[in-house]
């Protein structure tokens, strides 16, 4: 097992340093907007006005999650999204296709999906290994594989999170493929301290996380997952999962309910977090936060099916699990 010494998310819910948010969430309507702290309060002035979204975002959160673990560098930085630096990708092509001859470089530079790993260890004046992933849904999943392979080597502490952001053409993209989202599309940053060793900051803790890649038989995916970590779905006080589509999510239901969990332990986390690539980060924090919450839960599954054709699983426990 791993030990999560803190989590901090910038969402359309009041997750920002705010212990206990689990218990005041609300579902997403079309007039939700993401609710920003004060960004000048962790990042510079001047580095502010050129930053999109993603990037405040992200590198708030970082600060935080570094100031609550009492870590003044982790030993490496890693990071998923799904969809990357969208706002300076847009506003890049639009550069692109308005001027003539040589056009100014910094919104092509801090389009690039590395850029929120980047900035981050610019901001913080990081020198270690820095990474991003970005396998679709399952980004964050991948990221912390990598993570925790990175713990289990050399490293004593890692930072590592998502990222994912809204911008209005996504609207536009969604109508014009005939795209049946039932949600809300939003933006969302979590970023965790994963460490080695047990601390007074400890939280929770990670014992397995898993992705399956063109899913064949999800319910025979997740029984072996489970019983690889000597686990049985009656053992899981909470399963999170994100009800995205009627087939995936359906079979899902089926099986946890067919595996005696029941059905008020079974939370569809999208309708708090709204629809990005990497919301199962933003599920990571709220199961961390409902542990916190309520003594009475040991074990909490993250299902990850928000792609019928991608699975990732993540087993969130509490330190007396």
């Amino acid at each position: 097992m791993f030990y999560i010494s803190a989590a901090s998310s910038i969402t359309h819910q009041p997750t920002f340093k705010n212990a206990g948010f689990s218990a005041s969430l609300h579902e997403l309507t079309e007039d939700s907007e993401l609710i920003s702290p004060n960004y000048k309060d962790y990042i510079d002035a001047a580095l502010l006005r050129r930053m999109s979204k993603i990037l405040r975002m992200s590198v708030a959160c970082a600060k935080t999650c570094l100031e609550e673990a009492e870590i003044s560098q982790p030993d490496s930085i890693v990071v998923g999204t799904g969809l990357g630096c969208l706002q300076d990708t847009e506003k890049f092509l639009g550069t692109f296709l308005t001027i003539e001859g040589l056009l100014p470089p910094t919104s092509f530079i801090q389009s690039t999906h590395n850029t929120i790993a980047g900035q981050i260890s610019l901001s913080i004046g990081n020198h270690g290994y820095n990474m991003t992933h970005t396998q679709n849904t399952l980004s964050f999943e991948h990221a912390l594989i990598d993570s925790m392979l990175l713990l289990s080597e050399d490293n004593d502490h890692v930072l590592v999170g998502a990222a994912d952001e809204y911008i209005e053409i996504l609207d536009k993209i969604q109508q014009d493929l005939h795209l049946p989202l039932s949600g809300k599309l939003s933006s969302g940053a979590s970023f965790f301290m994963l460490s080695k060793e047990r601390s007074a900051n400890s939280l929770a803790g990670i014992s397995a996380v898993e992705t399956i890649g063109l899913v064949e038989d999800i319910q025979t995916e997740i029984q072996r997952f489970l019983t690889e970590q000597n686990i049985r779905s009656s053992d899981l006080d909470m399963v999170l999962f994100p009800g995205f589509e009627l087939g995936t999510s359906g079979i899902i239901l089926d099986y946890f309910i067919n595996n005696e969990v029941e059905i008020d332990r079974i939370v569809d986390y999208l309708q708090f977090s709204g629809i990005y690539p990497t919301t199962s980060a933003f599920a990571m924090h709220y199961a961390i936060d409902r542990l916190g919450q309520d003594e009475n839960l040991k074990n909490i599954l993250v299902c990850n099916c928000l792609n019928s054709k991608n699975l990732g699983l993540t087993l969130i426990q509490s330190l007396e699990a």
